[in-house]
């Protein structure tokens, strides 16, 4: 858990202090009532060899401030004067860390104070990456990934023990982690109890946030702070840094841009909003202020990025759902924007960061996978929201985006590519192989693991779309004739992780279950070109 520090273990240091003498007079009249407290932990994130993000939330206005050292007693503490956080936050406050030493384990406090005092700060820990050369100097690259969280009802069951996976992820230390999307279930409902296949009740914490589909901003930030109640997600977020992503349940079920609320089976779940895009503003302030992404103080809020780990890795965050054209029935024979789903801009982005990266492997988080057809039940029978059509023919629709981006993968002569996903509530991975495609010369063979859900229902396993060839070389879902979704009792929560080795390059993708241990059949050794 986040070890919690009185105020002179947080301020009685060795160097400088960044409160003031006149802090400390305040102390002895503190107003217990207006002291800042925290009770859903902290985070970081998006570190790299050199700088990270430091997350935190107070529950009044207050002054965010951070300390972090290499030690964890602290015994030569830099001091970082975090933000002022308001209700204009929902009081949360991000800090960026900066000149950090590289391939050290970076040790940090976070407090926050105001007239009324000083609260308690909670600590955890990161590693940063390596960066001297020659990439066989460096440690291992070694994370972990998954997503779906609080899907399908099921939420904090505290007789179960909680959102218990995030403990298993935790003890298996990794660098980092990437969520892959659907960190919360904005229109999912949590009941009190929900019945479950084999006669048994599970037992919901619930909250005023959680008993309706979010539709203002507070609806979503109350989506937020409902997981971070979880003990074990604030013990996990004290010990692994995040790299995060969305997909749709940040917004609502299968979200797109030009999607029309009021047309769509569930249309008397929100208010007189008409479209998408209106309740994915507000869902997007939300996102922003409760992950450790990177503070943007001007210009659009992106959420693709690259993300450097040494020469080793590079990462690429897609997003799949801000530029798309409508779901539609995936058939159309030419690109255009409607046949889009990363867009013009996103695309020729990935394409250049692909280009210029110098990193052995290059690993894509794509928030969905290339392969399965995901249908759009909301919008009617025939429709798709990812990237497969379920034709097995000639690539079409959003499949011509994919097959354009592969076909420059190619030939620009960039190697090791490797696909990590979720979305689909079950754990598989696939290989790609051009030679069983529908475009044979189009592409070099690649891999895509898929895993989840992390604290959902399970559901799957679904076809293959044949276009580009995939092979299912490892499967793991609800077996057949289930009563789905699956609860997490069922035992098919699951999360993957990725060595790369630093002496001899190679990449060791393994999938694992609700306990932490790889699945049998689960572990993949891919050598590099």
């Amino acid at each position: 858990m986040a070890k919690a520090l009185n105020r002179r273990g947080f301020t009685a240091t060795a160097g400088a202090t960044l409160l003031s003498q006149s802090a400390w007079s305040r102390f002895a009249h503190a107003n217990w009532v207006q002291i800042p407290k925290q009770i859903f932990g902290l985070m970081s994130g998006e570190v790299t060899s050199e700088s990270a993000v430091v997350w935190g939330r107070s529950d009044v206005d207050s002054r965010m401030l951070v300390q972090w050292d290499t030690a964890a007693s602290f015994p030569t503490p830099r001091n970082v004067m975090g933000p002022k956080v308001s209700q204009l936050t929902d009081f949360t406050g991000k800090t960026i860390l900066s000149d950090l030493p590289a391939g050290e384990t970076i040790y940090y406090r976070v407090a926050f104070e105001n007239d009324g005092g000083l609260s308690d700060s909670l600590q955890g820990s990161f590693r940063t990456q390596g960066n001297s050369a020659p990439a066989s100097a460096h440690e291992d690259v070694f994370f972990a990934w998954s997503g779906d969280t609080a899907g399908q009802g099921f939420g904090i069951n505290l007789e179960w023990g909680g959102m218990k996976i995030y403990s298993a992820i935790a003890s298996v230390n990794p660098q980092f982690f990437v969520h892959s999307g659907d960190m919360i279930y904005a229109d999912n409902i949590i009941e009190e109890e929900l019945n479950l296949r084999d006669g048994s009740i599970w037992k919901n914490v619930v909250t005023p946030a959680k008993s309706h589909v979010a539709n203002s901003l507070d609806d979503f930030r109350g989506n937020y702070l409902y997981n971070l109640m979880d003990s074990n997600v604030q013990d996990f977020h004290s010990r692994v840094p995040l790299i995060v992503q969305w997909d749709d349940h940040e917004t609502t079920n299968n979200w797109y841009p030009q999607q029309r609320l009021q047309s769509r089976k569930d249309k008397d779940r929100y208010d007189a909003m008409e479209y998408g895009q209106q309740l994915a503003t507000r869902a997007k302030q939300a996102f922003f202020e409760y992950t450790p992404v990177l503070p943007q103080t001007s210009g659009e809020r992106r959420i693709y990025r690259q993300i450097n780990r040494g020469p080793l890795c590079d990462l690429f965050v897609l997003d799949l759902r801000s530029y798309r054209g409508p779901n539609s029935d995936n058939l159309q024979s030419e690109p255009s924007e409607s046949s889009s789903i990363l867009g013009a801009e996103q695309l020729a982005w990935l394409k250049n960061a692909l280009h210029q990266s110098r990193a052995v492997w290059k690993v894509i988080c794509c928030d969905m996978p290339i392969g399965i057809p995901v249908g759009d039940s909301m919008e009617g029978k025939g429709f798709y929201e990812a990237v497969g059509n379920g034709n097995n023919g000639k690539p079409l629709g959003r499949e011509l985006e994919f097959l354009d981006l592969l076909r420059w993968i190619k030939e620009s002569g960039v190697l090791n590519t490797v696909w990590i996903t979720a979305d689909v509530h079950y754990a598989a991975a696939h290989f790609y192989d051009p030679k069983r495609s529908e475009v044979p010369d189009a592409f070099n063979p690649f891999w895509e693991f898929v895993a989840g859900p992390l604290h959902a229902g399970s559901f799957g396993p679904n076809a293959l779309d044949g276009t580009f060839g995939p092979e299912v070389k490892f499967q793991w879902a609800p077996p057949p004739g289930s009563k789905l979704p699956l609860a997490p009792s069922d035992g098919l929560q699951s999360f993957g992780t990725i060595r790369i080795d630093a002496k001899n390059h190679h990449c060791t993708v393994e999938l694992r279950g609700l306990d932490g241990k790889v699945l049998e059949g689960g572990s993949f050794t891919i050598e590099p070109s």
